[in-house]
């Protein structure tokens, strides 16, 4: 358990992008950032922008990309953009920064999609951003994201969690955070759930692990104790068969479970993504699990249960966030944590760009949308 002294929601993009800017041109001393991958377009170059000034005036960068997930959002870009972001990267170095590519040791965990998608952002200033967006166009124009900004004795935490994940952290850094006014203590409370799956596996990666995650069985935990309500967001709805079974059982047994999540038209570049969770569809429809599509994205990561218990994040519900990729989240019962996400739960159900699926909804789908559901669905964890 570790209290905030201050929690900030920061559903609103245009704020959240504020925050994040404005803590790099604050820093003074150190600023610590993690991120899946950066996509080289306005937000990335005005960021790189921000850390080389910051740079200049004396501040300690360092910067933790996945390596697996830049290869993913490499897809996004061209040739030009991609090397003039090599070439960004490499400027930090030269000036003193340090970047850090995160590869998992195996070679099977890296050729499967083994890495990192924690997203958190720290300075001396004691204050951590914990979000679920990537440095992308599509996290501040396009998917709904969530973030909070945090101060108080959780941001240390955070920060020493930042090895855990593959980078580097400065002990004085840690200190500074630990001692005088960061450390006093507040009334926020909150769990922080963390796993690197990649730290507990052999050469054999996700292969054949039969290992626990914490953050998993956390989640599991917390829909298996729920007596009334259960409401979830994620990129898409797709999550390993224990969760799904608690959720499900759920459902059976009284509860009102909402799933939001991305409607297929939200991930240009592949259909996959979706078809492995419409593959479901059927099962969750059954049990009376409410689905709603989101057509410009969900890519938040929030679970809120009974109204009173919420935890948000970087975890998707899918394989890879189980078996592959460090995940974290951070939960609390406190009001000032759960009603923000509440409220968001209130504007989605409103929103327009947030549709219902019904068995209409899936007879109603592209014949080829149908056939694929049905033949590339039993492949689900590697899509």
């Amino acid at each position: 358990m570790v209290t905030a002294s201050a929690l900030l929601p920061l559903w609103n993009r245009a704020e959240e992008w504020a925050r994040r800017l404005a803590m790099i041109r604050e820093a003074t001393a150190f600023l610590y950032l993690s991120t899946y991958y950066i996509e080289y377009d306005g937000y990335a170059v005005e960021l790189l922008d921000a850390l080389d000034a910051a740079q200049r005036r004396g501040v300690a960068v360092n910067l933790l990309i996945d390596g697996f997930g830049q290869r993913l959002g490499g897809t996004l870009m061209s040739r030009e953009s991609r090397l003039a972001l090599a070439s960004r990267l490499d400027a930090i170095r030269s000036a003193g920064g340090v970047v850090t590519i995160y590869r998992p040791r195996h070679r099977l965990q890296r050729w499967l999609g083994g890495g990192q998608h924690v997203k958190i952002q720290v300075s001396d200033a004691g204050e951590a951003l914990f979000c679920s967006s990537n440095l992308t166009r599509m996290s501040f124009e396009g998917w709904n994201e969530y973030a909070v900004a945090l101060r108080g004795p959780v941001v240390p935490t955070l920060l020493e969690s930042y090895r855990e994940i593959g980078g580097s952290v400065e002990e004085s850094h840690l200190e500074h955070l630990r001692t005088g006014a960061f450390a006093a203590e507040a009334g926020i409370a909150l769990d922080y759930w963390l796993c690197n799956p990649n730290l507990l596996q052999g050469a054999g990666g996700p292969l054949g692990w039969g290992g626990t995650n914490f953050v998993t069985d956390r989640l599991v935990q917390m829909i298996a104790e729920a007596k009334a309500s259960i409401a979830i967001t994620s990129l898409y709805f797709k999550p390993i068969e224990p969760l799904m079974a608690a959720l499900l059982a759920a459902a059976r047994r009284g509860v009102t479970v909402e799933i939001h999540h991305s409607h297929r038209d939200a991930l240009p570049a592949t259909e996959l993504a979706w078809i492995a969770a419409a593959a479901h569809y059927r099962r969750l429809l059954r049990d009376g699990v409410r689905v709603y599509e989101n057509r410009h994205g969900e890519h938040s990561k929030i679970v809120v249960t009974d109204g009173t218990f919420v935890a948000f994040g970087s975890y998707n519900f899918e394989h890879a966030a189980h078996d592959r990729l460090a995940e974290a989240m951070l939960a609390s019962r406190d009001p000032a944590a759960v009603q923000p996400a509440l409220a968001i739960f209130e504007e989605l159900r409103r929103h327009p760009d947030n549709v219902r699926v019904t068995p209409q909804t899936l007879r109603e789908l592209p014949a080829r949308l149908r056939v694929k559901r049905t033949f590339l669905g039993p492949f689900k964890r590697w899509m």
